[in-house]
């Protein structure tokens, strides 16, 4: 089958088929004699595998090591499980992170309550005030975004 069919048989874009293609995460196709590329039911499988661990929001290097774990059906799948416990204790403390945020949005939210003008808005005068106090700070994670980051980096 030809990308655009692949493409709508597993509502994935041709740019991010043609991208998986690129990381090494799908197979590169074979190619007719006009050049097009020719996918297999293999390829089909793979992308609705891909699929369905990034519905998991599992990234790449998981959904890599995830691939090659299925290419040795006869193993332990205890690696399997343990990279699954990995990544339920990221989204554990994504969740976390999440709660977080939820509150200081509710908070900044709470600031503006009344109507009144953009210069006497309390969510921007919070927004100011947040920035103001985060430069203040002397953190070794000034570049931090929460959730970006595996156990143990910065």
């Amino acid at each position: 089958m030809k990308i655009g069919e692949l493409a709508n048989i597993t509502d994935i874009p041709v740019e991010t088929i043609r991208y998986y293609e690129k990381i090494g995460l799908l197979t590169a196709p074979d190619r007719s004699t006009n050049g097009y590329r020719t996918y297999r039911n293999s390829h089909l499988n793979r992308l609705l595998f891909i699929k369905r661990c990034r519905s998991l929001d599992m990234a790449q290097d998981e959904i890599r090591e995830l691939i090659r774990l299925s290419e040795t059906p006869e193993a332990d799948c205890q690696e399997v499980n343990v990279l699954l416990a990995r990544h339920l204790n990221h989204v554990r403390e994504r969740l976390k992170e999440l709660t977080v945020l939820e509150e200081n949005l509710q908070q900044l939210q709470k600031a503006c309550s009344d109507a009144g003008t953009v210069q006497e808005c309390g969510i921007l005068d919070g927004l100011n005030t947040e920035i103001k106090d985060l430069k203040s700070r002397n953190s070794s994670q000034e570049n931090h975004v929460p959730g970006t980051h595996r156990p143990g980096k910065t």
